[in-house]
């Protein structure tokens, strides 16, 4: 680092991506990322917005917004459009958290959560996980603080339900309640419906897993207008411009190609059941999940040597250092045949 980095920023430790490696093909089960390309209509659409390159984007993503409405059954008003929701997240932590209300949030989840704490200097509180990994709704009454859960969690992939979720909001009826619903195509509920009801509720959803469009990089808060304003407040401060134009066009027509992207949720869903039987068969204990991964642990190989022996027979899957999950692999989903290579290939491992 340069000696004219801000002392605040010295410690801080940064958000790390998965890997992202170039030096052969792999298998590639690390990131999350669909494995089926973005529907037609995107590819199409994009090609055709090349030729406005050199203007300006639509800053209020005017047509994006009106199609989200109209499949999410809101109002234009209710939705901020971000660069990923990794932007909308950032945004949040930057208008609603400061000295006095900082965030709670699950001590295994996102790892963005605590870095964007350090990044703005808040009072952060991390809440142990059950013994189960699952997250108890009780841990967040009452805190007194801003609140973001991503459900389903990640790397776990375990679900709360929508009326433990409303539990939570009741009881903390002066903070913000972040719902990341980033995996939720997968077999969760959505709390979208739920903004109707709770001015402090703020839903976020990304087009970079169910809807094929990781590279695109785009997202969505779901909130009442005032909260929407005050995440506009801060683009209009930083990046007015925040979404490209081939970006704001894939969109509009990935939301229009809802079929397309529910067969490749089903498909998904389909594999998950394939992997995880074929895992617990060889002996893993993998946690019940409602995203397009699996968090899975074997009690005769370690998490980083399974990591590192697949990585070697050109398999890439995540492994995380943090003491109480070192044991797991998070393993995203791909196509069916990206899967049964997977399971042959652990099987030699094992043998």
């Amino acid at each position: 680092m340069s000696r004219f980095l801000r002392n605040a920023f010295r410690s801080l430790e940064v958000y790390v991506p998965g890997e992202q490696p170039r030096d052969k093909k792999y298998i590639k089960l690390n990131t999350n990322e669909s494995p089926f390309p973005p529907s037609p209509e995107v590819l199409d659409a994009v090609a055709k917005e090349a030729d406005s390159l050199q203007l300006y984007s639509d800053p209020e993503c005017t047509a994006l917004r009106k199609t989200a409405a109209e499949q999410f059954g809101v109002r234009p008003e209710n939705i901020f459009c971000g660069n990923g929701s990794d932007e909308v997240l950032n945004f949040a932590f930057f208008a609603f958290c400061d000295e006095t209300r900082g965030m709670a949030f699950p001590s295994i989840s996102y790892g963005f959560y605590p870095v964007f704490g350090d990044l703005y200097g808040l009072d952060c509180l991390p809440i142990p996980l059950r013994d189960d990994f699952s997250i108890c709704p009780d841990d967040y009454f009452s805190l007194n603080k801003n609140i973001v859960i991503a459900n389903p969690n990640a790397p776990t992939g375990m679900l709360l339900s929508v009326e433990q979720i409303r539990a939570i909001l009741d009881s903390n009826p002066n903070n913000i309640v972040i719902i990341d619903e980033a995996y939720v195509d997968f077999g969760g509920k959505s709390c979208l419906p739920l903004i109707a009801e709770y001015d402090n509720l703020l839903v976020v959803q990304t087009f970079s897993k169910s809807r094929s469009l990781a590279g695109a990089r785009l997202g969505f808060g779901f909130a009442q207008p005032p909260i929407i304003a005050d995440l506009n407040r801060v683009k209009y401060s930083t990046n007015p411009y925040n979404i490209n134009r081939e970006t704001l066009a894939a969109g509009e027509a990935a939301l229009r190609s809802q079929s397309y992207y529910d067969d490749n949720c089903r498909r998904i869903m389909e594999n998950r059941a394939f992997t995880t039987d074929a895992l617990t068969g060889l002996g893993f204990s993998v946690l019940p999940s409602s995203a397009n991964f699996i968090f899975a642990r074997h009690p005769k190989i370690g998490g980083e040597t399974l990591y590192l022996t697949l990585k070697e027979r050109g398999i890439l899957v995540r492994h995380f250092s943090h003491r109480e999950i070192s044991d797991f692999v998070r393993i995203t989903i791909g196509t069916l045949e990206q899967m049964q290579a997977l399971i042959e290939t652990i099987q030699t491992i094992l043998s």
